[in-house]
C-alpha cells in the first residue's frame, strides 16, 4: 500500500499544496478535499479515515 500520495492538478500537472485545500468534509468514513489550481481546474481527493 502507498504511504503517501502527491497532490497534483488534473488539468496542468502542477503540484498542489496538500495542506491547504479549498474545501474539506468527511462522510461515510471518507475524507474529501477539493483544491483549486491557478489554471482553474478543481481536483478532488478522497481518503479512507
Amino acid at each position: 500500500m502507498l504511504e503517501r500520495l502527491g497532490c497534483t492538478c488534473e488539468g496542468c500537472d502542477r503540484q498542489l499544496d496538500a495542506n491547504t485545500p479549498e474545501l474539506s468534509f468527511e462522510r461515510d468514513g471518507y475524507l474529501r478535499h477539493a483544491y483549486e489550481c491557478p489554471c482553474r481546474t478543481v481536483t478532488i481527493t478522497v481518503a479512507r479515515r
